[in-house]
């Protein structure tokens, strides 16, 4: 004879009640504005902080081969509309929609602690962080001061200038871990919610693989800021090269008379 089935236990009840909701793709409008914002945050974005970082290594050979970097990427092929089509409007894009999501979420985790409320509630801490010090960085790097398209040998003492100040340098080492903590446990959501990485398995591995990733792009940062406050460049010149930095006019020809 057919039994109605017992209703669920307190036990498997608090099972479902634990961590963050399950990952859900969005509805109405906010499917496709989700997709773009978590596909953004890897492409062009999370391909421009590694491009970001490895240049920024440069640093650690000296001013010359700083500049040498900044002079190269400034005189790639339409650079500008590189800059504002795939760096700026994109960043523009997943910072304040990103910024709408987290004031819209909800963190539980004073009610349940576990893991998953607490990776939710760092993401959205270093989103906020990284919001802030991204704007100021672009303002004072990019367009304040020395303009360094056109002068890519000032790069570095200007750089090395505002890291003189110890509140900036505390500002710089913790948006560096922030925006890599960001990043990778960002890698680790993106493959979760586009189904690369089905099942918890597959997402626990993954999850070292994005770990490495943070750990080994911050330890990168941090070493390039190193580089600009360490004894080994201390005081670098204003301009290290300033053939670069400006037209060469041709000297005057001389014509002589025999």
């Amino acid at each position: 004879m057919a039994t109605a089935a017992p209703p669920a236990s307190t036990g498997q009840k608090n099972q479902l009640a634990r961590g963050v909701e399950p990952l859900r793709a969005g509805q109405g409008h906010s499917f496709l504005l989700r997709k773009l914002h978590s596909l953004s945050g890897i492409v062009p974005i999370g391909a421009f902080l590694i491009e970001h970082i490895l240049s920024n290594f440069e640093a650690l050979k000296g001013p010359a081969a700083y500049a040498a970097q900044v002079k190269f990427l400034n005189s790639l092929p339409l650079v500008r509309v590189l800059e504002w089509g795939f760096i700026f409007i994109p960043l523009a894009y997943h910072a304040l929609y990103g910024v709408y999501i987290a004031l819209r979420g909800k963190s539980n985790v004073v009610y349940y602690p576990w893991a998953g409320n607490w990776m939710y509630m760092t993401q959205r801490w270093t989103g906020y962080i990284a919001f802030i010090y991204i704007i100021q960085h672009v303002i004072r790097q990019r367009f304040t001061g020395a303009d360094l398209p056109n002068h890519p040998g000032m790069a570095f003492a200007k750089v090395q200038h505002e890291l003189a100040n110890p509140w900036m340098l505390a500002v710089y080492i913790i948006a560096m871990i922030a925006v890599c903590w960001h990043f990778s446990y960002g890698i680790w959501l993106f493959a979760a919610k586009w189904g690369i990485t089905p099942g918890n398995k597959a997402r626990q591995r993954f999850g070292y693989v994005c770990a490495a990733v943070g750990i080994l792009l911050c330890a990168l940062g941090l070493a390039s800021l190193y580089a600009f406050v360490g004894p080994n460049f201390k005081n670098a010149p204003e301009d290290v090269a300033p053939a670069t930095s400006r037209l060469a006019l041709p000297a005057a020809s001389t014509i002589r008379l025999s």
